[in-house]
């Protein structure tokens, strides 16, 4: 399956998925299952993925471009800045508690998104594949509660 063109250069979406943590774990074979199961968005630099507040839905993969994670009213100093490999709303795929911040393409933006309910798919028809992403996505949200705690222990509290 071809992923994306820009001139003379394609990458297949194995390709580039396999630069992300959360699939790193998948074969070639695997992947090409998962590009089934995922839709591609293309966003101009300004546009809103989401909103804070809106229900989860979806984890999405930056493919090319660059997206801020900001609080509500705070759009000038985002908590993170994000670019190509990168992977954010992951809790989308797990819960439909509202956002905690706002997502928006900084830049020209490709993104790769999974549904939470093209995930719950997955995880009926290829156990073992979903539950590899699975695995890399408790891993991935384990190691983020254990740098907030340890940046929280260094200002005496926890966040």
């Amino acid at each position: 399956m071809k992923w994306f063109e820009r001139g003379q250069k394609s990458t297949t979406f194995s390709d580039q998925m396999l630069k992300i943590e959360l699939f790193s774990q998948l074969t070639q074979r695997e992947l090409g299952i998962v590009a089934g199961f995922v839709h591609r968005r293309e966003l101009l630099a300004g546009e809103v993925v989401f909103d804070a507040g809106e229900e989860g839905q979806a984890l999405y993969v930056i493919v090319s471009g660059k997206v801020a994670i900001s609080l509500p009213g705070q759009h000038d100093a985002p908590l993170a800045e994000l670019q190509a490999n990168n992977f954010f709303g992951e809790l989308g795929l797990l819960d439909d508690w509202p956002r905690s911040a706002q997502a928006r393409a900084v830049a020209p933006t490709e993104l790769a998104v999974l549904f939470r309910g093209d995930f719950e798919r997955l995880m009926e028809s290829h156990a073992r594949i979903a539950a590899k992403i699975t695995m890399q996505l408790a891993r991935h949200l384990g190691l983020r509660l254990r740098q907030m705690l340890a940046h929280g222990s260094h200002q005496g509290t926890v966040q």
